[in-house]
């Protein structure tokens, strides 16, 4: 494999906002702050078929012809694709060791967009909603994170639904007193066992996976931000809302474009926002959890 000055990774990016992040960040890299020189970036999808596609028509996408943004093109962007199921611990392993192996200088970023909305709520939904947006998110930071060179940058896909406004005082308190990814994973649990018992509302949860699983996020992205300023200090470790965006998640009605929902996520990538970590961003604005 060639050599490359930039590597980012992509999760979740067959379609939709991930989609959109890929494609953004191959149009905006030259203007970047951080180009210096080349810059390869995974699309990672489940489906091998559909990340390929995907990949496809990126490499056919007119918008990124007419900016000459590809290396095919003449440009300073590769897309490559690789399969990555976030909820399979052993698939990300499998991208982590190719990342270890093709890059043993280390990757620049990791953009966590893979995500799940269910219809419906009941223990099941939010069991298997949990294990996607909040674990296996996780899990994925934590397998990349010995791969990130010393000012490598994590961003997190979470939601303005994971505002803080719809829970009682005392599970609020519980967030944002939170210092370590184990105290955010125990309000998890015990949002978990409320449903379970039929009691989240009683207990001051709202009847909402979604919405709880990007709350944890949030969370945890903080407490994680807040482990790795002391060890690696430059390395910077953000969540995001990228909005209500017009997606097979939001059903179609959201109100923005796939490219609008992806600007602050790919400005947290690729752009100088003043060195913050742990922070919730929306509209490249830092925003009250």
């Amino acid at each position: 494999m060639p050599s490359y000055s930039r590597v980012g990774v992509v999760t979740g990016a067959n379609k939709g906002i991930g989609l959109a992040i890929v494609r953004q960040l191959a149009l905006q890299y030259p203007g970047s702050p951080l180009n210096n020189g080349s810059f390869l970036i995974y699309l990672t999808a489940r489906n091998r078929g559909r990340g390929e596609a995907a990949l496809q028509a990126l490499r056919q996408d007119a918008q990124l012809k007419q900016a000459k943004a590809l290396q095919a093109d003449g440009g300073l962007s590769e897309i490559e694709f690789q399969t990555l199921d976030v909820t399979d611990s052993a698939s990300i392993k499998t991208l982590a060791a190719h990342l270890n192996e093709a890059h043993p200088d280390g990757i620049d970023f990791v953009i966590n967009n893979a995500g799940i909305a269910m219809d419906g709520f009941d223990a099941n939904v939010v069991q298997t909603t949990l294990h996607c947006n909040y674990y296996s998110t996780l899990s994925a930071c934590h397998a990349f994170l010995p791969l990130l060179k010393p000012t490598a940058r994590i961003v997190n896909l979470a939601s303005s639904a994971g505002h803080l406004d719809k829970y009682a005082p005392s599970i609020r308190t519980r967030f944002l007193a939170s210092t370590c990814e184990a105290d955010v994973s125990s309000i998890l649990a015990d949002f978990q066992a409320a449903v379970d018992a039929g009691r989240e509302n009683a207990l001051g949860f709202p009847s909402a996976a979604y919405a709880v699983s990007k709350a944890g996020l949030i969370g945890a992205t903080r407490a994680l931000a807040r482990q790795q300023r002391e060890r690696r200090p430059r390395v910077l470790i953000n969540s995001v809302c990228p909005g209500y965006v017009n997606t097979d998640m939001s059903k179609g009605n959201g109100t923005k474009t796939v490219d609008e929902g992806a600007m602050t996520p790919v400005w947290l990538a690729i752009h100088d926002f003043g060195g913050a970590t742990g922070a919730f961003w929306r509209d490249k604005m830092e925003v009250e959890w």
